[in-house]
């Protein structure tokens, strides 16, 4: 399993041992998407020609929420999820650098010297083409190409990685998760945009229309549009346990009731108690958007119908 490494204050050397020498790659790596995989990849390569360990380095939280708080974007994937997905990678460390003011403050040598020499001791780095560090991240790949062989440490730099001829980023992929694309999500992804959450109790109409639903609470990660997806849920920590669900998000405008972002997952064929267990959910398709109906007869109608649409694109 990747470790997860939390380093509060990177001028201090408190870096394990067993990451000194390692091959580091540094940036925010949410989402862990096929471009990060493609980087990560190449950093997994140099580890094994130099016969080291290899390191993504990510801040927490991201640098914008310090800057500017009010622009700061939601999560596409939280510490544990990005460090079970570079675990699929290979690789062996996360490290994750307590922002601070102080540490936004530091040029982008003095960033370079406390993190890569003194702290980790890197033997290589391996970054994309855009990468950029140190205050005003004034440092680029030039200046990193111009360190690295001052401390003769292997740089490389990674090609960007494109989809339908644009970059895959996490941008682009929050831009897509917002008009309820989830496909074309998972597709730069490479795996199912994935939320995960305590249920807790409902108004419970669900249940009294035959259509029992858990109410997911998710916190700062990024919630697909309002609408009706076809999905996955997974109860507790086994991947084993995935049962086909029903997901809808945003408000039940035929009842006049919920919010913008509040999920509801009906698993298919369960019905035992949920209340007070984390449920994992994975958006699959995009059935239909957020509609009001007449009457609760023709909500019924709908729902029986959007569950045999799920059903199909399940299977």
């Amino acid at each position: 399993m990747t470790e997860i490494v939390s380093l509060a204050d990177i001028t201090a050397t408190t870096i394990p041992a067993a990451l000194h020498g390692c091959v580091a790659s540094i940036g925010n790596f949410d989402g862990v998407h096929r471009g990060h995989a493609q980087l990560l990849g190449q950093a997994k390569s140099l580890a094994g020609e130099l016969n080291a360990a290899t390191a993504a380095c990510v801040f927490d939280p991201h640098p914008i929420a310090i800057l500017r708080p009010d622009a700061a974007p939601k999560r596409l994937s939280t510490i544990d999820e990005r460090a079970r997905r570079m675990n699929r990678l290979g690789i062996d460390f996360l490290v994750v650098i307590q922002t601070t003011p102080e540490l936004l403050s530091l040029s982008a040598e003095a960033f370079f010297e406390s993190l890569l020499v003194n702290n980790l001791h890197a033997r290589g780095m391996i970054e994309g083409a855009n990468f950029c560090f140190g205050k005003g991240r004034r440092g680029n790949v030039d200046l990193l190409t111009e360190l690295c062989a001052e401390r003769g440490i292997q740089f490389r730099v990674a090609e960007m990685h494109c989809q339908d001829e644009d970059v895959i980023s996490s941008t682009r992929i929050r831009e897509t998760l917002a008009i309820g694309d989830v496909a074309a999500a998972a597709s730069m992804l490479g795996v199912y945009h994935r939320v995960s959450g305590d249920v807790r109790h409902g108004d419970a109409r669900g249940r009294t229309i035959g259509f029992p639903t858990a109410n997911l609470l998710v916190q700062d990660v990024v919630t697909p549009a309002p609408g009706v997806y076809a999905g996955w849920g997974i109860l507790g920590d086994s991947e084993a346990s995935k049962l086909p669900a029903a997901i809808h998000i945003g408000e039940s405008p035929t009842f006049g009731s919920g919010a913008p972002e509040q999920i509801e997952v009906h698993l298919l064929n369960y019905n035992d108690d949920l209340y007070g267990r984390t449920l994992t959910v994975d958006f699959v398709e995009r059935v239909r958007g957020v509609e009001r109906f007449g009457s609760v007869e023709q909500l019924s109608h709908q729902l029986r119908q959007d569950i045999q649409t799920c059903e199909r694109l399940l299977q």
